[in-house]
């Protein structure tokens, strides 16, 4: 297995994989470019996991109930495959990010509470709201036939936007850990390709869709598209308030970015639904 492939496992999942022989900046850049394909599999495992609950608990015409179930079971296949790592380093970001103040003694010390092994109340908080966005969207995808659709273009753009974070726009907050190895390390030609890539992917996921055809195309582009701009602009906030990015940051900017895509793609079926 390539050391690249190893890293971006190891670093990106639960699944345990040999250590890379070798970790440089190479190989890091290397390892986050395959991150959105790794999103890929997580969102295909956590479709899975919603559509089975679909079919053994509501049968071909679930409840909105069962659906729900279906949703939260999806984001706890999620959570499993990763460790929580992501959802951890989102409420160490938003832990960090209330801190008040300015200057360079404030960043540290919201790096110090990032460190912090316990959760405070920002990050409870911001977790609550998250994961309740990020559950009732896939709920009405769910409703409206885009339910596995979804579920795999957000958990893909969720670490597209990590391969954004690891360009060279944005350095590292401390001179170690997760940040520092990846910080910097992606061209911004390889991640404009990747990004092109998951565009079209997003393209063929709506075209396999019968039933929507050209607006599931549309829908999940534009999902795609409004996505990396937050997870971007995540990234940017984190840069002015800790000085460069971390791991928890990078585990928020994927959180953060699955959510809005959930989020706009469910308003945009909303909106369809009600248009005459």
């Amino acid at each position: 297995m390539p050391d690249a492939l190893r890293l971006a496992l190891g670093t990106l999942t639960a699944i345990r994989v040999p250590a890379p022989r070798r970790v440089d900046r190479t190989v890091a850049g290397r390892a986050m470019l395959l991150a959105p394909l790794v999103g890929a599999a997580l969102g295909l495992c956590a479709a899975v996991a919603l559509d089975l609950t679909r079919l053994t608990a509501g049968g071909r015409n679930p409840s909105a109930t069962i659906d729900l179930l279906g949703a939260l079971l999806a984001l706890a296949t999620l959570a499993w495959l990763t460790r929580g790592l992501h959802l951890d380093g989102l409420a160490d970001t938003a832990d960090g990010l209330g801190v008040k103040g300015e200057g360079d003694g404030v960043r540290a010390r919201r790096l110090d509470v990032m460190r912090q092994p316990d959760v405070g109340a920002f990050g409870v908080v911001t977790l609550v709201l998250v994961l309740g966005i990020q559950s009732v969207a896939i709920t009405t995808c769910v409703l409206e036939g885009f339910g596995t659709d979804s579920v795999i273009i957000a958990a893909t753009v969720g670490r597209l936007a990590v391969v954004w974070a690891c360009t060279a726009s944005f350095p590292s907050a401390r001179p170690d850990g997760l940040g520092a190895t990846v910080a910097g390390s992606v061209p911004r030609a390889a991640a404009a390709l990747v990004t092109v890539a998951v565009l079209l992917g997003a393209v063929l996921l709506g075209r396999l869709d019968d039933d929507h055809s050209r607006s599931a195309e549309i829908t999940l582009v534009v999902g795609a598209l409004v996505g990396l701009l937050a997870g971007v602009g995540v990234t940017r906030r984190c840069v002015r308030r800790f000085g460069g990015v971390t791991g928890d940051v990078l585990g928020a900017v994927v959180e953060i970015s699955t959510t809005v895509v959930l989020l706009v793609v469910a308003i945009a079926l909303g909106l369809q639904h009600s248009a005459p």
